[in-house]
């Protein structure tokens, strides 16, 4: 069973080239209307200040008051330019690795079903057959009438066995290319029949060769030590004489390669007096299909388990042993973050932005460190856990935020900014509480602004003042 892994469906990813042009094609648009607006608002002050040219006092508090504004605004402009390009940038490349990281967890499932849910040896219970005659009747036309024949015909029968004792050894290889593991299966079995019909002693004992291997070798059918035959090559049918009330005894052996499951199917048979005992030599290892074996022993280098069937049994589904798997859980989770990312980054620069002064340098540097603690995050959670990796990284983010202030009590407002809008919100998108984390994280950011703005962090007013 083979899945096709592909990212999320309509989401930009830059790996891709034309994606990464119409990127480029759009910025530069942006750029353009930018400067134009910039541009616009500079011809404006200009016609103005023209049509003033005969007022100087006039012009002078005017052109004055519109410097002011217009230095405020082109100053203001540069902050949410630079807060703009540091979400758009960011925005496509948390899509992007979100989309690689979809992508990833899919081919990572896909290998999982497939190692669980693809090829396997499926050995099917051997059937006795027997022919018998049977009457018939049935209506046919002679010379333009009717006429009522009754005739005899051949019919298939099948008898159950009497016992069977099977046993298989597994050894699993995995170094295999294009596969992700592949059984080394070593069969035996002994089947043992009764006649208890009266009129027939003439048999065939089928016994079919397992189906999905890549390799078969020695493979052999055995009565009472013979070695038997088949009657026709390729099908596997074997025929023998049996008197009534007799018994004899068969034994199948051979050698395969295949899998990476062992499953054994009755075809519809009832059992009777049956042990099937599967010893894997390797880790890893589970009974197939939810049949529960009657004992399972461990070692440290092998698995046994044993199916009895004293009595007689259905089995509708083919039982036996596969390569277990370690579960995929949590999946989702850091697409999800990834794209929510732009809006923590843009809840934290605001509250960096309303607790203590930002200079453009010091935006596009949290930024930087933002988005680069994001995409350190998405790479160690392939191989470790994820709160844990972030609960690394935030250490790392919290020392980098104390140089957002010039003094200790700035420097203090950017450790409270970061824990309330970077910290809490990403690792509340991580853990199974998000809404009480992410919850948490909003009352300590609106806290924190009502003690600063409110109730005044006098150290910090003070310093700002004096700046």
């Amino acid at each position: 069973m083979f899945f096709s892994t592909q990212g999320v469906p309509g989401l930009p990813d830059l790996t891709h080239p034309t994606e990464l042009i119409q990127f480029g094609n759009h910025v530069l648009k942006a750029s353009l209307l930018l400067v134009f607006l910039i541009l616009a608002l500079g011809v404006a002050i200009a016609v103005v200040s023209f049509a003033f040219r005969r007022h100087q006092q006039e012009e002078a508090i005017f052109l004055g008051e519109w410097a002011i504004r217009y230095s405020q605004l082109l100053q203001g402009l540069q902050h949410l330019t630079l807060v703009l390009v540091l979400l758009v940038v960011g925005f496509f490349l948390c899509s992007t690795l979100s989309n690689r990281y979809h992508y990833w967890e899919q081919t990572k499932v896909a290998q999982v079903v497939q190692s669980v849910a693809g090829d396997k040896l499926e050995q099917i219970a051997p059937q006795i057959r027997y022919v018998t005659k049977e009457p018939i009747t049935y209506n046919t036309q002679v010379n333009g009438k009717i006429v009522r024949v009754s005739d005899t015909q051949q019919v298939n029968r099948f008898l159950p066995l009497a016992g069977s004792q099977v046993q298989v050894k597994l050894d699993q290889n995995t170094d295999v290319q294009g596969r992700s593991a592949v059984y080394k299966v070593d069969y035996g079995a002994d089947y043992k029949f009764v006649n208890r019909l009266k009129d027939i002693n003439s048999f065939f004992f089928e016994a079919p060769i397992p189906n999905g291997y890549s390799l078969l070798a020695n493979y052999k059918v055995e009565r009472d030590r013979t070695r038997l035959e088949p009657i026709n090559p390729g099908n596997y049918s074997f025929s023998f004489q049996l008197q009534p009330g007799e018994e004899t005894t068969f034994r199948v052996t051979y050698e395969a390669r295949g899998g990476p499951r062992w499953v054994y199917s009755t075809a519809g048979q009832l059992l009777s007096n049956f042990r099937l005992t599967a010893i894997a030599n390797f880790s890893s290892v589970d009974f197939a299909s939810g049949i529960v074996p009657n004992e399972i022993k461990t070692d440290r280098r092998s698995t046994q388990f044993t199916w009895i069937f004293n009595d007689n049994v259905s089995v509708k589904n083919p039982f036996g042993v596969f390569t277990n798997t370690n579960p995929i859980r949590n999946t989702g989770i850091i697409p999800r973050l990834l794209l929510l990312a732009p809006a923590i980054f843009l809840w934290w620069i605001l509250l960096l932005y309303l607790s203590l002064p930002m200079s453009l340098k010091n935006v596009a540097i949290a930024g930087s460190i933002f988005f680069a603690c994001l995409l350190t995050l998405t790479y160690l959670s392939r191989f470790m856990n994820a709160e844990l990796a972030w609960t690394m990284i935030s250490l790392v983010l919290l020392t980098l935020s104390w140089g957002l202030g010039l003094t200790r009590s700035a420097s203090l407002a950017a450790i409270v900014c970061t824990i309330a809008g970077a910290v809490l919100p990403v690792l509340g998108l991580l853990v199974p509480f998000s809404g009480l984390t992410l919850s948490v994280a909003g009352l300590l950011s609106a806290i924190w602004l009502a003690v600063r703005h409110w109730y005044g962090w006098y150290g910090l007013q003070i310093e700002d003042s004096r700046k």
